[in-house]
């Protein structure tokens, strides 16, 4: 089933994707290390972490256009109740996010209640993930099977 957001026949949304995911998770790794190394305020990981989390942000909302032009094109039914919940996923993810980097500005000393966010975040990813998985793997949503080989 193609979609309507693609480049020469490949879908856009999967090609951003990763540049969330990686700038997300590689932020809860610096967090890892934050809390490992316990290093002194200013903590450069702190600050890392805070600015793979911006980079993050701005990547989930660019792969957010062509993933919302592509959900808009899928007829009524089950693959669209699964994208649907990809996206309600998503979109509190990057609420969630939001509101970690915020509690993270001026490099705080107390990380807590942000890393437990960032910890539940990339669960929520998975989650997110797989529903994404779901709907190209068993459903062949973004595979164009017109096209000759």
């Amino acid at each position: 089933m193609r979609t309507p957001a693609s480049i020469a026949g490949h879908p856009i949304h999967p090609m951003l994707v990763p540049i969330a995911i990686g700038c997300f998770v590689f932020s809860f790794v610096a967090d890892l290390v934050c809390l490992v190394k316990g290093a002194p305020s200013p903590n450069h990981w702190n600050m890392l972490a805070y600015y793979t989390m911006l980079g993050g942000i701005v990547g989930a909302l660019a792969a957010a256009v062509p993933g919302l032009v592509d959900l808009l094109s899928l007829p009524p039914g089950p693959v669209k109740k699964i994208a649907v919940t990809h996206m309600l996923i998503n979109l509190a993810v990057v609420g969630i996010y939001a509101v970690n980097a915020w509690m993270r500005r001026g490099n705080p000393v107390d990380l807590t209640v942000p890393m437990v966010m960032s910890m539940i975040t990339i669960l929520m990813l998975l989650v997110s993930g797989w529903l994404g998985g779901k709907m190209v793997f068993e459903h062949g949503v973004g595979v164009d099977t017109t096209s000759p080989r």
